[in-house]
């Protein structure tokens, strides 16, 4: 598959993101879980920064991306679960959030809330975390599409991978995709399920 992206704009609130109504893919996950290294993984190079202090970033930086079957946006949300700056920080954070996730989107034929598909990352080592959960529910009460990745398999021994896939999938009750920036694995199948969706077809 072809495959090309390119970065267009960090935005800091509803004002700033796309309006042209592409789909949308936005990544959301704990801080440094490695939302921007999937990102680089899928796209094939190194497009989206890699913060080295976890909770740094505090906009949505937005990508297009072009593949020779859909073009399409994927979304780098702010990592939850770490907040530099403390509290003032953290409540920023959610307010964007949800600005971002409550948005009216167009042109479309109907308005439409929200990305379009939600890819939740979690730390394939360390399976039902709280706050991983907590986002599980918050993105399961909004009704939207979404697909639990697990990143940094690679980190598991393939001894270790069953069990951990396991417990992850009981403690967020859903299917679980995983994936390796590292080697490669599963990014081809996480492709596939976000190609999938009606609107990027």
């Amino acid at each position: 598959m072809s495959i090309a992206a390119e970065f267009v704009v960090s935005a800091a609130g509803s004002r700033g993101c796309p309006t042209d109504g592409l789909p949308e893919v936005a990544l959301v996950g704990r801080s440094n879980v490695g939302k921007s290294t999937l990102i680089n993984a899928l796209v094939g190079r190194r497009l989206a920064r890699v913060s080295a202090a976890p909770g740094k970033t505090r906009l949505i930086n937005f990508y297009r991306v072009r593949t020779n079957r859909a073009a399409l946006y994927l979304a780098d949300l702010p990592g939850y679960g770490y907040a530099r700056g403390g509290e003032a920080s953290r409540r920023m954070f959610d307010a964007l959030t949800r600005e971002y996730f409550s948005r009216e989107r167009g042109p479309t034929t109907r308005s439409r809330l929200g990305p379009d598909h939600t890819l939740l990352l979690v730390d394939a080592r360390h399976p039902g975390l709280a706050p991983d959960r907590s986002a599980r529910q918050w993105l399961e009460a909004l009704s939207l599409p979404t697909t639990v990745v697990a990143t940094k398999i690679d980190k598991l021994t393939r001894a270790e991978r069953p069990r951990a896939y396991r417990q992850l999938e009981a403690a967020l009750h859903a299917p679980v995709v995983p994936t390796s920036a590292i080697t490669g694995e599963g990014l081809k199948e996480l492709w596939t399920l976000i190609l999938a969706q009606p609107s990027h077809v």
